[in-house]
Order: C-alpha cells, then structure tokens, then sequence
C-alpha cells in the first residue's frame, strides 16, 4: 500500500514521548518514502480543533504512562480530538521503568475504536520524570537501535500489503490483554501514596518571574498573574519543574517524595523496550 504521509502525534510534557514518536515517525517516513509531519496535543491551544487522517496516511500515536495507564486527563483527548479512516496506526507508550502495564493495551484499544488500523506497538523505557536517577539517559544508544529496527519493521509490513486488511487483525499486547485499574502508588513503607492534590510549589527567591511554568503547563493550570499559584489541576507531569531556568519549582508533599524514594530503591534495574506486532 502506498503511504503519502506519516505523522508523529503525541502528548509529551517533557519531550521523552516527543522524541520517541518522531524518531519512529521519522524513520518509517524514509522508508515508507513519504512526507513526515507532526501534530503535539500537549498544551491546551493545540487541543481546540481535531484532527483527521485517510487511508493512505500513517500515524505513529504516543502517550506517556501515568500509573499503568494512558493519562486519565489526557485520554478523553485521545477519544475525540482524533479520528482515522483505516488509517495504519503505531501506538506508542513511554514509561518511566518501573512498568507500562495497561497503557499500550488501552492506547490501541481507544484508537481502534476511532478508525485506526493498529498493526504495530511499541512501550518504551525512559528516565522518570519524578526522578534525576531513575532510568537516566533513557532512551539509551541501545534503546534507538531496537526503537529503529522495530520502525524499519513496521514500515516492512505497510511496504508488502497491497491495502489495509493485509495488515492483520488490531495488534494484541502480549501479556497486557486486559486494561486493568490505574496503578496505586506506594511510599517507602508499602502504604498507599496519597498525593493527588499535591501540586508544585515556588521558590520565590529563585524565580525570575519568566512565566515559562506557564507556557509549558499541559492543563493551563498555573496563575499567569501570580504563577506561584496553581490553582487548576496538576497532573504531576514536571513540565513546570523540569522546564525551569532557575530550578525554582518542586514538590515538597511528603507521600510524594515518600514514593519516589519507593521507586528509586525497587526499580533501578534497567526496563528493556517492548514491541508487538499484528500476528506476528
């Protein structure tokens, strides 16, 4: 089948889905020998109007993993911002090493039901956005030569079907068949982690007043006249923390600190990607 275009779409606060879905992207473009674009749906701006693709078009979809599932504040954008027309699809995860869970299952679930064709997935390691140690410099040199076999792959299996249906039945994660509930967080003591109102606070000492925790914030959640102030919702994405100049914003919730303290010590071993494909 020929592809005319293929598009990297993705929710990506801190840029590790980001550059997952447009390397894949990228690469299947080269090989596919067809257009390359991008659609981020990251900042509310970008989530105003909706977005269709034909059946002569690809799209590489990713999300980061938020307790073993799509985001729950990101998925009712996955559900209607998006739509295909048997469209070949890519789902891709991003998980902060400790375990994509149901994430991948659910992403190609909610796109098959859109219109998306899913022959291939993939879930993919990176540091944790709560941490400085935790999966550090992930995806690795290692990492991108999986990440680039897998997209030369899958741009193989479009290059041999002369049209749609030869692509197979909607992908299936091994092991991950059913969505499950999101993941409880646990502190160090294995006791659940409560920290869902908890939201990032200021150094005031520090900040230089730039507003860019307000220009990067997913939700739109940060006070632009006093951005010491969130008074929206907080997704924990660290967009406002990692994307400061100064370091001037962190999370000071004690259950908060008490889990990533939890992951720091159970979860350093290293998370190798994960690739599925349609019958295969």
């Amino acid at each position: 089948m020929k592809i005319k275009k293929v598009t990297a779409v993705y929710f990506s606060p801190v840029a590790n889905t980001k550059a997952v879905c447009k390397n894949i992207a990228s690469v299947m473009a080269r090989e596919l020998s067809a257009k390359y674009s991008e659609h981020d749906f990251t900042l509310p701006a970008s989530r105003k109007l909706t977005a269709s693709f034909g059946p002569d078009e690809l799209v590489v979809f990713g999300t980061p993993t938020y307790a073993g599932r799509v985001p729950n504040k990101v998925l009712p954008f996955v559900q209607t911002l998006f739509s295909g027309s048997d469209t070949p699809a890519v789902p891709i995860v991003t998980f902060g090493n400790r375990a994509y869970d149901s994430s991948l299952t659910e992403l190609c679930a909610e796109l098959e039901k859109n219109g998306f064709r899913t022959f291939a997935a993939g879930a993919i390691a990176g540091r944790h956005v709560f941490s400085d140690t935790l999966a550090a410099g992930r995806p690795d040199k290692a990492d991108l030569e999986k990440i680039d076999d897998f997209a030369r792959r899958a741009a193989g299996i479009v290059n041999a079907a002369a049209a749609a249906a030869d692509l197979g039945p909607a992908v299936s994660i091994t092991g991950h068949e059913e969505v499950k509930p999101y993941y409880t967080p646990l502190q160090l003591d294995g006791s659940p982690a409560k920290f869902l109102k908890a939201k990032p606070v200021t150094d005031i000492e520090r900040c230089n007043g730039c507003g860019i925790c307000v220009k990067v914030c997913p939700m739109g959640s940060i006070d632009p006249d006093d951005i010491a102030l969130t008074p929206g919702i907080c997704i924990k994405c660290q967009a406002c923390i990692r994307k400061c100049p100064e370091n001037a914003r962190y999370f000071d919730d004690p259950s908060l600190l008490s889990h990533i303290a939890m992951l720091e010590k159970n979860y350093m071993r290293r998370a190798e990607p994960e690739f599925f494909f349609s019958g295969r």
